[in-house]
């Protein structure tokens, strides 16, 4: 039997204090998959539409709706703009960017400056939202204006988090990805990160059914 505190036989380890940020955050985001992809709009004080996506996403919890993603500091230190937006004006918007809108999301995530509108280098349709001023993009099925509640930083340089939590005000559900009043993850097809360029996405034949048990395990 192993020493308490030894790897199983045939398994590796690896100390994330022995290791670079990098090499850390790249083993993280293939070991954590597949990931949720928060796209997200935000305005800049100055008025400035900002779109981009990150897979660091996820549901906080339900009373009040809420939900976190993490806009990780660049590998050259800077906070990136839409971090920077959310912090200023506290109102931003979460979508859910399906399949067939993959090549154009993907376009947004180039760290363009700050005076660029990714709407218009995805060609994505600006549309007003309800309760928050950042524009809603009219192609994603599902959008969920957000109000933020804290951002919570960990760690510092390269590759730290900055989680953003944020409670939803309102959201919009296009009917083509409703069935019977809930939200059809097949007819969503949600894109979901794997590591490094790789990505998955929802389809008929992924989806299993596993029921929570009404019992314990005996």
């Amino acid at each position: 039997m192993a020493a308490e505190g030894t790897p199983p036989a045939g398994t590796r380890g690896f100390d994330p204090a022995e290791m670079g940020s990098a090499d850390t955050y790249s083993l993280l985001t293939q070991c954590i998959v597949p990931r949720p992809i928060a796209f997200v709009s935000s305005l800049s004080r100055a008025g400035v539409a900002n779109l981009a996506p990150f897979s660091f996403f996820n549901a906080g919890g339900g009373n009040p709706p809420s939900i976190v993603f993490s806009p990780v500091t660049s590998r050259d230190t800077r906070f990136k703009d839409t971090l920077r937006n959310v912090e200023e004006t506290r109102e931003y918007v979460v979508h859910i960017a399906p399949y067939p809108l993959r090549e154009r999301m993907n376009a947004t995530s180039f760290e363009y400056p700050p005076d660029v509108d990714e709407f218009e280098i995805g060609g994505f349709t600006k549309v007003p939202s309800l309760r928050v001023k950042p524009w809603r993009a009219a192609e994603c099925p599902v959008a969920m204006e957000c109000r933020l509640f804290q951002v919570v930083r960990h760690g510092a340089g390269p590759h730290a988090a900055n989680y953003v939590i944020g409670e939803i005000l309102y959201f919009h559900i296009h009917e083509a990805v409703l069935s019977e009043g809930r939200v059809d993850p097949i007819r969503l097809m949600p894109i979901g990160r794997l590591g490094g360029p790789f990505y998955t996405h929802v389809t008929a034949e992924s989806i299993f059914r596993l029921p929570r048990p009404t019992a314990p395990a005996r």
